[in-house]
């Protein structure tokens, strides 16, 4: 078996936990014998840097012809100042544009032993395991806009076929775990939810008679995922509620850093990165939490390279560091006796990789 992964560090601590993220990945070619290319390119940020251009053409096509992508973060604000299409986010879009990543799957699972970090009470956390099925690249976010001095508009628009085809992916989902399916909308008010959710009823129902259908408005499913977020399974929404509904959910596993995602097309390679953002303000200072970018790496090895026996044993190796107290600094207050910088949780999940 030959794998070819591009990485892409990007902005702010990305670079520091796509390192740590690649350790576990080389070392699961190493245990496995397979034969893995690791390319790194440019995105974001470091890319308009060095060629003024956030997708540089050169890392659009090292991505076109890999199996996987890995990214670590885009953004910072020393780029704030710079014309809308060539800031950082804007190389992250394109290149989910481009290779057609319709489908981002973030799973949000506690560990009992972070049950600390989070604001909840931790009864409410019990048996907490969702996936978030969003809609990558359409409605608002890659809608007509524009603006005048006085005026904005960024307009949110969907098809049938759009809304077709992540309902199937969060259907296939469903049918391998507990069979049910939330799709969270704002029918009472948007046409494009309207149609959303006639869709939706319409998919489930033909096509996954077996799967059970809630539909949620947004206002209402922002406080159900809090108040009984144990009772949800697979849920499925457009980009710009999806957005906010994942940030949401990354507080119940306490931290931004120990949730990963990914990005999937139709066919072709996928992305795979950790939730957080650049957070340039600890970028360097080795503080940053690899865990979601390790975690990451198992999605990868799940949905790309079809080694789902890997992916098991790299989430293990995440869970096994956690019970044995290995925290970075955004969990200190979840215990643990074994604080440790970005590169010492890196190799504390080195250590307990078995496969």
């Amino acid at each position: 078996m030959s794998s070819a992964v591009v990485v892409l560090p990007g902005d702010g601590i990305g670079p520091e936990v796509t390192a740590q993220a690649t350790r576990v990945l080389e070392a699961v070619a190493e245990k496995l014998g397979f034969s893995l290319e690791i390319r790194e390119a440019l995105l974001g940020g470091a890319a308009f840097d060095a060629v003024g251009q956030p997708l540089p053409e050169e890392t659009l096509a090292l991505c076109r012809d890999a199996d996987a992508i890995f990214l670590g973060a885009v953004g910072g604000p020393q780029w704030d100042d710079i014309a809308v299409e060539l800031r950082p986010e804007q190389g992250l879009l394109g290149l989910r544009q481009a290779l057609g990543l319709f489908a981002n799957l973030r799973p949000v699972k506690t560990h009992p032993e972070l049950v600390a970090a989070s604001p909840l009470r931790p009864e409410r956390l019990a048996g907490v395991d969702i996936i978030i099925v969003r809609e990558l690249t359409g409605g608002i976010y890659f809608g007509k806009r524009g603006r005048t001095e006085t005026t904005a508009f960024d307009t949110c628009e969907y098809s049938v076929a759009e809304i077709e085809r992540i309902c199937r992916v969060a259907g296939r989902l469903a049918q391998e775990r507990r069979q049910k399916v939330t799709s969270v909308d704002k029918a009472n008010v948007l046409d494009t939810s309207r149609l959303w959710r006639e869709t939706a009823t319409r998919v489930f129902t033909t096509e996954f008679p077996e799967v059970q259908l809630e539909h949620l408005y947004i206002d209402a499913a922002t406080m159900h995922l809090l108040s009984r977020p144990a009772d949800f399974d697979v849920m499925v929404m457009d980009n710009m509620f999806g957005d906010i509904l994942t940030d949401e959910a990354s507080m119940l596993a306490g931290s931004l850093g120990v949730l990963p995602s990914a990005s999937l097309s139709a066919s072709g390679p996928g992305l795979f990165e950790p939730i957080h953002g650049s957070a340039p303000d600890i970028a360097g200072r080795d503080v940053a939490n690899p865990c979601g970018a390790i975690l990451s790496i198992a999605m990868l090895l799940r949905h790309s390279l079809a080694l789902p026996e890997a992916a098991d044993a790299v989430e293990l190796a995440v869970r096994s560091a956690l019970k044995a107290g290995v925290r970075t600094a955004d969990l200190a207050a979840t215990g643990g006796d074994q604080p440790v910088g970005t590169a010492g949780f890196g190799e504390a999940v080195l250590r307990h990789l078995s496969i």
